[in-house]
């Protein structure tokens, strides 16, 4: 059984292990090893629904607010080691070796049911907000579809080496990735459907200046984590209901994010 005391000590103990992690200057292969295992074991902490339930009793009790800044911290230091993390995989398959880790299978299980029943088609124009240096979520949805992805990122590093890892194993796919952001970024008027990360953190103060900026059937997915899960992602907001208006939640217990898609309010369209 898990305790309300045993989840604080494992929260403390991922938060040390992601700070230490996250403030390495030269990375190395044990390093990535690390990294991997701690990633791999975050995914199933999160998942696991006993560890649900002794978060919920935490809440219950009223003790989040007291642990609200180590939340925070392991938000930011694990979003900064899965960026660290999809650098390493990119520099490894430079050399050919292309092992797919826990984490990243509980990532594309993910991507499979991203848009719900608002299938992407050859004709669709996706967007992909935060593409990091391993851009899964463009290849797949390029390979299964047909359709138009460019992925975006603020990191110049993880555009290089996503376009890397595009080149090896996206020969012939309609993909492009840009270092840019969204609210400067040209296609993002002509996209159909648009991607947010779950580990970019600004991203409904984001949404809120694409109301203005997007066609007006848009489709925004945005991957989220609400509860336990909140500690891998940042979680799902209050909207301005003028603009845009919630659609349809995907929740997957067995994985690391659920997913929110947003359309825009019926007569507020651009």
């Amino acid at each position: 059984m898990i305790t309300i005391d045993n989840i604080k000590l494992k929260m403390i103990e991922y938060c040390d292990k992601f700070e230490q992690l996250s403030r390495a200057c030269e990375p190395s292969d044990q390093y990535g090893v690390e990294l991997e295992v701690l990633l791999n074991d975050f995914s199933h902490f999160v998942t696991k629904e006993a560890n649900k339930e002794a978060w919920e009793e935490l809440d219950a009790q009223e003790e989040l607010n007291d642990l609200s800044c180590t939340i925070e911290r392991i938000r930011a230091t694990s979003a900064a080691c899965v960026a660290m993390m999809e650098k390493h995989r990119a520099i490894r398959l430079r050399s050919g070796n292309a092992e797919i880790a826990d984490y990243f299978r509980n990532i594309e299980a993910c991507i499979e049911t991203e848009f719900g029943s608002f299938s992407v088609a050859p004709e669709s124009k996706v967007l992909l907000i935060g593409s990091g240096a391993f851009p899964m979520t463009p290849l797949l949805i390029a390979r299964r579809t047909g359709a138009e992805v460019v992925g975006i990122d603020i990191d110049e590093d993880a555009v290089a080496l996503g376009r890397e890892v595009v080149a090896k194993l996206g020969e012939g796919l309609n993909i492009r990735l840009e270092h840019a952001s969204a609210e400067h970024f040209a296609y993002t008027g002509e996209a159909t459907h648009i991607i947010f990360s779950s580990t970019v953190g600004l991203k409904y103060e984001l949404l809120d200046q694409l109301h203005a900026l997007t066609v007006p059937h848009v489709v925004v997915a945005m991957r989220y984590g609400n509860g336990l899960k909140s500690l891998f992602n940042y979680p799902m907001r209050e909207i301005d209901g003028a603009k845009w208006r919630l659609t349809e939640r995907i929740l997957r217990a067995d994985q690391v994010f659920d997913v929110a898609l947003y359309t825009k309010t019926a007569g507020e369209e651009g």
